[in-house]
């Protein structure tokens, strides 16, 4: 019984570390950012626009809002993404469409966190927008190109 709980060990350790890199491919986190404040609506104050194309549609430049000091993992981006508006201020709806794209980190316990995609529509777009947030790690929070601030 041993050797096979060994094996089972083995073959596991390996399955989930062939998944992940050992190096994080994340360009923007910064454990420096400062902690967001909060509006009045329980939304978080956006006040910087990113000047990057990739920030936020891209995997390896994810939006990180980080939650380990609340007990709602989805919480931050909600916060974020509420505090967003499409171009000229137009109101959005969003959706999370799936966790994606494992990464090294040191904030969970396996070792590994994944990004969530969230999908944003609004009235006029001809096809919907997807954002990569991480939970995981913190960074500045800016507003993604071809985004607003909502009002």
């Amino acid at each position: 019984m041993k050797i096979k709980s060994l094996l089972v060990s083995i073959l596991i350790t390996m399955a989930t570390s062939s998944c992940v890199s050992t190096k994080s491919t994340l360009k923007n986190v910064d454990d420096n950012a400062p902690i967001p404040t909060l509006s009045a609506n329980n939304t978080f104050v956006l006040t910087e626009y990113s000047k990057d194309k990739k920030y936020g549609y891209n995997a390896d430049y994810p939006i990180n809002v980080f939650y380990k000091n609340t007990n709602d993992e989805n919480l931050n981006a909600e916060r974020f993404l509420n505090a967003l508006a499409g171009p000229n201020g137009k109101k959005i709806t969003f959706s999370k469409l799936e966790s994606c794209c494992p990464f090294p980190t040191k904030r969970t316990e396996i070792g590994a966190g994944f990004l969530d995609v969230y999908e944003l529509k609004w009235e006029g777009q001809t096809e919907p927008t997807k954002l990569y947030l991480n939970i995981y790690e913190k960074g500045y929070l800016l507003v993604p190109v071809g985004l607003s601030i909502k009002k």
